[in-house]
């Protein structure tokens, strides 16, 4: 690659960043035959949360020819289990339980191995990967865009691409750039997260489920990871950090020790990895695309993990985002409409699984998941969105409003303090 003063290196289409988005257009895009620069600013592997995987991952994996690779490499995960502090309860939710009975299960999988899969597919399928290389600068201009980066040894290098697909993830390349960010005023969250070795693993029919523990003012998560890792996570809105000082792990510290049900699995737990913690969770941008570009992934749109659909956002926008790219070399007016599409989609797909992030810490919600009922086959539809169904169908569209009509109806009825019914009795881990 030139570097230095010296000439642009030309190429079809720059992806900006390494990780499930940028990745897998690339590779995509690669076995398309276009000419694919991919630049990643770390490099790999790297730590990186948001290792609990949904089913509908595995089509992603097929099209790509990794299923085998992922599934070696992660835990089998059947299902999610809710459990609440406030009642004590127990609940299992598995995907064979769902109206989608294609894929029917999925994987929790170390992240750094797993972004390092997807890197290396794409340079295998022939992308020009280079890793330790920060963008700093994007120009757009006919017919060539002009990007600058920084390489590992502070050099710069010079591209022009005819396309530039943004997945540089939190960093947010273009959005910032743009002025187009804004941050979700509905999930200003925080999050406080580590690696464990010796948290108390689920066995029998809880065996590889991803634990979600539903505590005040948030929520924890315990993802069971290979070699007897554990990744324990605490997402919490502004009251659950108010007040509170000292560092992450101190912090930290303070909310596991507030959970019963949590602290109870920690008892003979020990920490094989520093606190991280990462505020302002959620936001987007005002459009994911432009004249000669498109945000994907995380630098399009960020939204709480609590349902683990991070990865597989990511994944499902690199493919769009590599249709949006192949088409605008072809032909700019298909690929406006192809990226309207996109937007459109992406849009949607978040907005399903938003309604139930906005409303976690409400009441009502938490009394649904903990009672969970299937007439009009409400649980089964709930299921399904659970495990990735984020655009829709026939079957899923009466069993999902039904659900969303209890939740307003029990809202009101806890509003005017009119009995709901008792929880379930607990079940069996």
């Amino acid at each position: 690659m030139k570097s230095g003063g010296g000439a642009a290196e030309e190429c079809d289409i720059l992806v900006v960043g390494g990780g499930p988005a940028g990745s897998t257009a690339a590779a995509l895009l690669a076995e398309r035959g276009r000419d694919v620069v991919l630049l990643e600013k770390d490099s790999h592997p790297r730590f990186h949360i948001g290792e609990s995987l949904l089913p509908r991952n595995t089509a992603i994996f097929d099209r790509l020819g990794l299923r085998d690779q992922v599934a070696a490499m992660g835990v089998h995960k059947p299902g999610a289990e809710f459990v609440s502090d406030a009642t004590g309860q127990q609940v299992r939710y598995a995907f064979a339980d769902g109206l989608d009975k294609v894929f029917t299960s999925s994987w929790q999988v170390p992240r750094a191995a797993f972004d390092d899969l997807l890197f290396r597919t794409a340079a295998a399928r022939g992308t020009r990967v280079a890793e330790q290389t920060r963008v700093t600068e994007v120009r757009f201009g006919a017919p060539r865009a002009q990007v600058t980066a920084l390489g590992a040894d502070g050099a710069p290098r010079h591209f022009a691409p005819r396309y530039v697909l943004d997945a540089s993830g939190r960093d947010t390349l273009l959005a910032n750039r743009l002025g187009s960010k804004q941050a979700n005023k509905r999930n200003t969250t925080a999050a406080l997260f580590a690696h464990y070795h010796g948290v108390e693993r689920r066995g029998g029919e809880l065996e590889g489920f991803i634990s979600i523990h539903l505590v005040e003012d948030g929520w924890f998560w315990l993802i069971p990871l290979p070699d007897d890792v554990m990744s324990v996570g605490f997402v919490g809105n502004q009251a659950a950090f108010k007040g509170h000082r000292g560092t992450p792990e101190q912090l930290f510290a303070t909310r596991l020790a507030a959970s019963p049900s949590v602290s109870a699995r920690m008892r003979g737990a020990k920490a094989i990895s520093g606190v991280t913690s990462t505020g302002n969770f959620s936001y987007a941008a005002d459009s994911c695309w432009g004249e000669g570009y498109a945000m994907i992934g995380d630098s399009f749109a960020f939204i709480d993990p609590v349902f683990s659909s991070g990865v597989l956002l990511a994944m499902s926008a690199g493919e769009m985002g590599a249709e949006v790219a192949d088409a605008w070399l072809n032909d700019p007016a298909l690929g406006r409409a192809r990226a309207r599409r996109m937007e459109r989609d992406l849009r949607h797909a978040m907005g399903r699984i938003s309604w139930l992030i906005y409303r976690i810490n409400t009441p009502a919600l938490r009394h649904l998941f903990m009672a969970p009922s299937n007439k009009l086959r409400m649980r089964d539809g709930l299921v399904s969105l659970l495990a990735g169904n984020l655009r829709g169908s026939r079957d899923t569209m009466l069993p999902v409003l039904a659900f969303k009509g209890v939740y307003h109806l029990m809202s009101l009825a806890l509003r005017l303090g009119l009995p709901v019914g008792a929880p379930p009795p607990r079940q069996a881990a």
